[in-house]
């Protein structure tokens, strides 16, 4: 699945972002909240714009 909206694939079991055409992170929602990384970064700014 491609979603330009993290709460769809938030209960995904596993998560791939990929970052200038390539894999930057992978994990379930939890595990790159954890990471601190740019899926943070991007779940943060989604989450300020509701």
């Amino acid at each position: 699945m491609v979603a330009h909206t993290l709460s769809i694939v938030q209960k995904s079991d596993n998560i791939i972002v990929i970052s200038n055409g390539k894999v930057s992170e992978q994990g379930t929602h939890e595990e790159l909240l954890n990471n601190k990384g740019k899926y943070f970064d991007m779940w943060n700014a989604e989450q300020n714009l509701i």
